[in-house]
C-alpha cells in the first residue's frame, strides 16, 4: 500500500515507526489528511533521522547543499536539541512517522532567524511544508521576531514556491550560487483588515477543510452503526430516514443481533462491511461509542456522526483522539445529525425529510435545528445542508460556513450557535464567507449578563452580550433577536438583495396600517422617505384627491390591483429610494396580492399582509427566489427584517480600514515593565499609579500631567508647580473606584486648600494612604471611559462609551475586538447614544475626534500587544476641542499568554 493511502485511510504505524507523543496540535494537510504538528524534542532524533536517510539523494542535496552520509544524524541532533530562546524546531507526523520538519536559528540581526525545512518524499504536494511555515511563522510572533531569511538552491524550485505562495512577502537575492530570501512576519490584522498573509492561509485551509468535510456532506456510502431493531429506537429512525428520503449509494447496517433491519442488509460488525462506506452514524451506548469509532477508522471510514448523547469526558476524548488518530472528521456527540437533500440524504432522526434549497443550517441544539429546516422548508427557502454539531468536539461553524463558502448550492448561511471554540477565526470566517451570501445567527444568551465578579467598569460592561455583539458587528453578522425575527430575515435575503441604505418608502391601502409602519421604520433604524414634488404630482394623477401622496402613500381602501402596482412602481422609482414596505388590508373591492408580484421594481420590496395567519411567508404561486415578494403579518416585522437586511448592506459597501502605523510606541519598554512587575509578582495585580502611567506612555496615549505627593507639603508643591485648581486623588492599594470611596478631592484653589485635602484623605483611610496624586482640574469636555478586557475565549476587547461615575449604569458604551482600525474606531465614537455631545450639541465646540479615534488606537495596539494586560480601564478620558486627556488608570496584569487565532489546526 503506498504511503499517501495508508495516510488516507488511517492504517497503524508501520513497524519501526513509533506514535508521537501528546503536546502537539491536529491540522489538515492540503488533501484533508490530518497531521500533528508538535515541537521537536531530544526523544525524536531516531524519527527525524530516518525522515532524513530516507530521502532521495537528489532531494537531500537540495536540503544539505551536499551528500554527506553525517548530514541526516547532524541535522537529527541540531533539530531535537533541547528547547532554548535561540532556536525552535517543529515537526509533522502523520501515521507514526516524521514526514516534515522546519526550524530557525537566530541570526545575528536582532529580530531576524533563519528557517530551513524538510520534507519526506513521498508526501511533497501535500501541504506539508506550507503548514509548518505558517506554525512557525505564528511562533517567531509570539517570541517578538519580525523577520526570517533562508537560502535555497536555484534549482529547488518546490522550497520557493513555498514560500512564494505563502503569502508573506518574500524578498529574492543571488549570492554564490544561492537564492536569499527574506521574509518578513506580518503583524497581527483586524477582522477588518485586508491580509494578503492571512487571506492565502484561509485559502488553504477552506481547500482542506472542504476536502476533509466531504465524506460527510457528499458521502458515497453510509453505514448506521447501532441500527435498532425496536421500532421508533433512534438507530431505526435515522436508518428509516436515509432510505426513505432516497439516497442512492449504499446503506448499510450494524448490529451484531441481526440479519436484515426495514429491507436493508445488517452486518455484525463495522469489520464486516462488504462495501465503500465514507459515513458511519453512531447510535449505541455511550460506554460502546469509543469502540464503534476506533473500529470505524480501522476500517478506513473518513466520517463520523456520534447522536449519542451522555458521553463522559473521559469518554470524548478517547472519540476525539480516535478521530485524530484515523484522519476522521466529528460532529457531534450529542447532535441530531446531519443531511443533504439534494442527495437524499437525511441522516437525523426528525419526523419529515428537509427540502432541498439553498439555505445552509448548523446548529447546536438538536431542537432548534427541527424547528428551522421546518420552517425553511415551509417557506420554499429549503436547506442546501444540515449539520447537527452537538457537543462540537470536532466540526464546528467554522466548517460549515467553508463548505458553504464553495458549494454552489448555497446562498444563505443559517446559524445557530450558543458557544465559540476560536471566535476571532469564526468572524474572520464569516467576514469573508458573508461578501457573498449573507450569514445570519440568533444572539443566543443574551441574558447571561456578564456577572462575574467584575473589579473595574470595562470588565462590567464587557458582558457576553457585548463580546458577541462586537463580533457580530465586525464580521457582518446579521445577528437576530430570535428565530422569529431571524426567519424574516431570512425570508427577506432569500428572495431580495439588501437595501442600498436605509430609507424607505411607505405605501398602504389603509392610513392606520401606514402610520404603524412608520413607527416600527423608525423603531428599527430606517428613515421613511418623504416623496419629491415630481413623485407626488405624478402619484395624484394616479390616485383620486383623497389619497395621501407625500409619504406615507395611502391610497384609500378601494383602490384597484392595478393602480395598486402602478403606485408601488412610482414610488419605487423616486429619487433616494432604497426599499419599498407595501402595506395591504384585505378588502372585498379587489385583490391585491397579483399586484405585488407582478410589480417590478428597482429596489427590494417587503408586504405586510394584514390578517395572514403566517407570521412570514414568500407568497404563493412564485417559487422562493430572486424576485419573490415576502409578506409579513405584521409591520413591526417586516420593518425589524429590512432594518437588519440595510445594515448587512451598508456593511456591504464599506470599505476595510487599516491598523495604521502608529509613532511614540515603545513596544519593548512596555513588554520590559510588564516582565518587572510579573517577576515581583508572579501571580500579577493592579500596578501601581506611577507604572500604569509608564505604560500608558510606552503607547503615547495622552494623560492628565500628574504628581506623586507623599506629604502635605509636596502634595502643595505639586500643586504649586501645576497651577491651581487641582485635583487630589488617594493612592490606595487594591483601591480601584476612587470616587465610589471618595478618595477624590476637586477642584482645590490654592496650596492650603491641598494641605487639608491631603489631610482629610489620611484621617479617611490612615495607614492604607500610600500617597497622593495631584493633577490639574481639567473642565469642560465629555468624560468617556476607554478601556480593554482580555476575553478567555474572545481576546483583548476595546470598550468605549459615556464615562464617569454613571457609566454602568447608562449602558451608553460599544466594543469591538483588538486590534481596531481606524473604521472601527470611527465608528465607535460615532455609534454610542452620547455621540452628539462627541460631535458638537447646540454650539457646544466639538471634541477633538481625530484625538479621540488616536487614542482608541493606541489602547488597541496595547492590548494586542500586551496579552497580560487583563483589564485597562481609562475612566474618565476628557474629550474636549483641544485633546482627550485620560484622568484616572487602572491597570491589572496577569501572566496570560495570548494564542494564535489564524492559526491552522483542528479544534
Amino acid at each position: 500500500m503506498s504511503a499517501w493511502l495508508a495516510a488516507r485511510r488511517g492504517r497503524p504505524p508501520a513497524a519501526g515507526q513509533k506514535t508521537p507523543p501528546s503536546g502537539g496540535v491536529f491540522a489538515l494537510l492540503a488533501d484533508g489528511a490530518t497531521a500533528e504538528i508538535r515541537a521537536a524534542t531530544p526523544d525524536d532524533v531516531d524519527a527525524v533521522r530516518r525522515m532524513h536517510e530516507a530521502m532521495s539523494s537528489e532531494n537531500r542535496y537540495l536540503r544539505f547543499f551536499s551528500l554527506s552520509k553525517n548530514a541526516p544524524g547532524q541535522e537529527a541532533r541540531r533539530l531535537c536539541r533541547p528547547a532554548g530562546p535561540d532556536h525552535a524546531a517543529l515537526l509533522a507526523w502523520l501515521n507514526g512517522a516524521v514526514v516534515g520538519a522546519a526550524s530557525y536559528e537566530l541570526a545575528r540581526t536582532p529580530g531576524v532567524a533563519e528557517v530551513a525545512f524538510a520534507v519526506s518524499d513521498e508526501m511533497h504536494g501535500r501541504g506539508v511544508a506550507t503548514l509548518l511555515l505558517e506554525h512557525l511563522v505564528s511562533l517567531a510572533r509570539a517570541r517578538h521576531l519580525t523577520a526570517f531569511t533562508a537560502e535555497t538552491l536555484p534549482e529547488n524550485s518546490a522550497m520557493l514556491r513555498v514560500f512564494g505562495d505563502a503569502g508573506l512577502g518574500v524578498l529574492r537575492r543571488w549570492a554564490d550560487g544561492v537564492v536569499e530570501l527574506d521574509i518578513p512576519i506580518p503583524p497581527h490584522a483586524a477582522l477588518g483588515q485586508a491580509s494578503r498573509y492571512l487571506e492565502t492561509v484561509a485559502a488553504r485551509e477552506m481547500r482542506a477543510d472542504v476536502a476533509s468535510l466531504a465524506p460527510l456532506l457528499s458521502p458515497a456510502g453510509v453505514a448506521v452503526v447501532g441500527a435498532g431493531r425496536r421500532q421508533g429506537s433512534v438507530g431505526r429512525t435515522i436508518l428509516r430516514n436515509i432510505i426513505d428520503a432516497g439516497f442512492a449509494g449504499p446503506v448499510y447496517a450494524v448490529n451484531p443481533n441481526a440479519d436484515e433491519i426495514d429491507g436493508i442488509q445488517c452486518v455484525r460488525s463495522v469489520a464486516a462491511l462488504p462495501g465503500h462506506v465514507d459515513l458511519a452514524v453512531i447510535a449505541v451506548p455511550p460506554p460502546a461509542v469509543a469502540a464503534a469509532a476506533r473500529e470505524c477508522g480501522e476500517r478506513g471510514i473518513r466520517a463520523l456522526v456520534v447522536v449519542t448523547a451522555g458521553l463522559s469526558g473521559e469518554q470524548q476524548n478517547a472519540v476525539l483522539a480516535t478521530c485524530r488518530h484515523h484522519g476522521m472528521r466529528l460532529l457531534g456527540p450529542n447532535c441530531f445529525g446531519v443531511a443533504v437533500p439534494a442527495l437524499g440524504l437525511d441522516a437525523t432522526f426528525g419526523a419529515r425529510h428537509p427540502a432541498p434549497g439553498r439555505a445552509g443550517l448548523a446548529v447546536q441544539s438538536g431542537g432548534i435545528g427541527i424547528a428551522l429546516t421546518e420552517q425553511l422548508s415551509r417557506l420554499g427557502i429549503g436547506v442546501s445542508s444540515f449539520a447537527s454539531l452537538g457537543d462540537k468536539l470536532d466540526v464546528s461553524g467554522n466548517d460549515l460556513l467553508c463548505w458553504w463558502e464553495q458549494d454552489d448550492a448555497t446562498r444563505l448561511a443559517v446559524l445557530y450557535l450558543e458557544s465559540f471554540g476560536n471566535p476571532r477565526k469564526f468572524a474572520r470566517t464569516a467576514r469573508r464567507v458573508g461578501q457573498q451570501m449573507p450569514v445570519l445567527t440568533v444572539h443566543a444568551g443574551r441574558s447571561a449578563p456578564g456577572q462575574r465578579a467584575a473589579a473595574s467598569h470595562t470588565a462590567a460592561i464587557a458582558a457576553p452580550l457585548v463580546t458577541r455583539q462586537a463580533l457580530f458587528e465586525q464580521a457582518g453578522i446579521i445577528a437576530t433577536a430570535g428565530l422569529g425575527e431571524l426567519l424574516d430575515v431570512a425570508a427577506l435575503l432569500a428572495a431580495q438583495p439588501p437595501p442600498a441604505g436605509r430609507r424607505v418608502a411607505i405605501v398602504s391601502n389603509a392610513g392606520g396600517a401606514g402610520v404603524l409602519a412608520a413607527d416600527a421604520c423608525a423603531e428599527a433604524g430606517l428613515a421613511v422617505h418623504a416623496m419629491s414634488a415630481g413623485a407626488q404630482h405624478q402619484l395624484r394623477e394616479i390616485l383620486p384627491s383623497g389619497a395621501a401622496v407625500t409619504g406615507p402613500v395611502d391610497t384609500g381602501a378601494d383602490v384597484s390591483a392595478e393602480t395598486f402596482q402602478r403606485v408601488l412602481e412610482a414610488t419605487a422609482a423616486d429619487t433616494d429610494v432604497d426599499a419599498v414596505l407595501a402595506l395591504v388590508v384585505p378588502t372585498g373591492v379587489a385583490d391585491l396580492l397579483p399586484a405585488l408580484r407582478a410589480a417590478s421594481l428597482p429596489v427590494p420590496v417587503a408586504a405586510v399582509i394584514l390578517g395572514q395567519p403566517e407570521a412570514v411567508l414568500l407568497l404563493p404561486g412564485q417559487q422562493a427566489g430572486p424576485g419573490a415578494v415576502p409578506a409579513y403579518a405584521y409591520p413591526e416585522s417586516a420593518a425589524r427584517a429590512l432594518g437588519l437586511a440595510a445594515r448587512y448592506g451598508e456593511w456591504l459597501a464599506t470599505p476595510p480600514g487599516t491598523v495604521p502605523q502608529l509613532d511614540r510606541i515603545r513596544a519593548g519598554d512596555a513588554r520590559a515593565l510588564v516582565a518587572a512587575f510579573l517577576a515581583r509578582l508572579p501571580g500579577g495585580g493592579w500596578l501601581p499609579p506611577a507604572e500604569a502611567g509608564e505604560l500608558l506612555r510606552c503607547y503615547g496615549i495622552p494623560q492628565a500631567e500628574t504628581r506623586m505627593a507623599a506629604d502635605p507639603a509636596a502634595a502643595a508643591a505639586a500643586a504649586a508647580e501645576l497651577g491651581c485648581p487641582v485635583v487630589l486623588k488617594a493612592d490606595v492599594p487594591g483601591l480601584l473606584h476612587k470616587s465610589d470611596a471618595g478618595a477624590v478631592r476637586l477642584d482645590l484653589r490654592s496650596p492650603d486648600d491641598v494641605r487639608r485635602a491631603f489631610d482629610d484623605l489620611a484621617a479617611t483611610f490612615g495607614d492604607r494612604l500610600a500617597g497622593t496624586l495631584v493633577q490639574p482640574m481639567i473642565t469642560g469636555g465629555v468624560e468617556v471611559i476607554m478601556g480593554v478586557v482580555q476575553e478567555p475565549v474572545f481576546g483583548p476587547l476595546v470598550v468605549f462609551g459615556l464615562g464617569g461615575v454613571a457609566t454602568e449604569v447608562l449602558g451608553d458604551h460599544t466594543a469591538r475586538l483588538a486590534p481596531l482600525t481606524d473604521a472601527d474606531a470611527s465608528a465607535m465614537i460615532r455609534s454610542i447614544r452620547a455621540a452628539p455631545l462627541l460631535l458638537g450639541h447646540r454650539g457646544t465646540p466639538a471634541a477633538d475626534l481625530a484625538a479621540l479615534s488616536d487614542a482608541l488606537l493606541r489602547v488597541s495596539r496595547l492590548a494586542d500587544d500586551l496579552p497580560e494586560v487583563a483589564e485597562l480601564d481609562l475612566n474618565p478620558v476628557i474629550a474636549r476641542p483641544d485633546g482627550a486627556f485620560a484622568v484616572d488608570a487602572r491597570i491589572r496584569v496577569t501572566s496570560q499568554a495570548a494564542a494564535d487565532p489564524f492559526l491552522r489546526k483542528l479544534r
